[in-house]
């Protein structure tokens, strides 16, 4: 085959690929109905319900599902990756203060406001229209304990003097992690609010969605001392867990502290077997990518 017929076939596979993405999408093949449609200063934002009292949000109208709750039923957590957050907390049992980046429905300040009810979190989204939707159509509530910023995540970490022991980096747009909040300096400054003993869990797409993932490994790799990756099962995302010092946890002990978080968190969804078969070393993830620099997201903005 020569190298144009090649790319045009590249090319094919790649309007394919795209369209049943957006085609899975779609509220109407699961049955959803839309039940807001509001515009905000970033996107255009959709609220859509189905039939088994699951509640989507979406910043597109056939985009990817930020946020998904079933409001009559706080413990559930539809998202395959939402179903993996809480392994954090088997590295840090007893978090004293959390930060989330991205806010979305409330899902991850929600989860931890329940099962750690002495932490205090911090959620911050640039969008002042998604904090609303959040709490007017996902049940999410502020308390003493739990503020909402509305802020952009990268001026807030670089701003605040609050120190965390753990930190959600969740911030996505309609498609991916806006280029501000995958570089080299984002994520010094977010490793300059970790505490001595804190856990950073990065949400990203895996290489198949996302041409940018190993350079974002790459990334990570460059400031953080200790890595561990999540290959979420029955999704596109990956979680990485990093630390300012190495992981000296054997196999074996990750394990068991995955087990031992899963029955004291009282999961609905054990997280031991993801913790055997699908938390990894990042071996040679991130290998083939770049160091991702302010000054490339400036270039490329230009």
């Amino acid at each position: 085959m020569n190298a144009s017929r090649f790319k045009d076939r590249r090319k094919r596979l790649a309007v394919v690929f795209l369209a049943c993405l957006v085609w899975l999408a779609q509220p109407a093949f699961a049955g959803e109905k839309i039940i807001l449609e509001k515009k905000s200063p970033y996107n255009t934002i959709y609220v859509s319900e189905d039939d088994a009292g699951l509640r989507i949000l979406r910043f597109e109208r056939y985009g990817a599902r930020q946020s998904v709750v079933k409001l009559d039923d706080p413990d559930h957590l539809e998202l395959a990756y939402a179903r993996v957050i809480p392994i954090a907390l088997a590295f840090v049992e007893q978090p004293e203060s959390a930060l989330v980046v991205g806010l979305g429905g409330g899902t991850i300040p929600g989860f931890l406001r329940k099962r750690s009810p002495d932490t205090r979190i911090d959620a911050v989204d640039i969008d002042p229209t998604v904090v609303e939707v959040a709490k007017s159509h996902f049940g999410f509530r502020e308390d003493a304990l739990l503020h909402a910023h509305v802020e952009d995540g990268r001026r807030y970490v670089e701003q605040t003097k609050q120190r965390y022991d753990l930190i959600f980096l969740d911030g996505f747009g309609s498609d991916s992690v806006p280029p501000h909040l995958t570089t080299r300096e984002f994520l010094s400054g977010v490793k300059n609010i970790l505490s001595a003993r804190g856990i950073v869990v990065g949400n990203l797409w895996g290489r198949d969605i996302n041409r940018l993932y190993d350079s974002m490994v790459k990334t990570y790799r460059a400031v953080y001392e200790g890595i561990l990756i999540v290959d979420v099962v029955g999704s596109g995302n990956k979680l990485l867990i990093a630390s300012k010092r190495p992981l000296h946890l054997s196999h074996r002990e990750i394990v068991a502290r995955v087990r031992a978080a899963s029955q004291r968190l009282q999961l609905r969804h054990d997280l031991t077997e993801v913790a055997e078969r699908n938390m990894r070393p990042p071996g040679v993830d991130g290998e083939s990518g770049k160091l991702l620099t302010d000054a490339q997201v400036d270039e490329a903005v230009r």
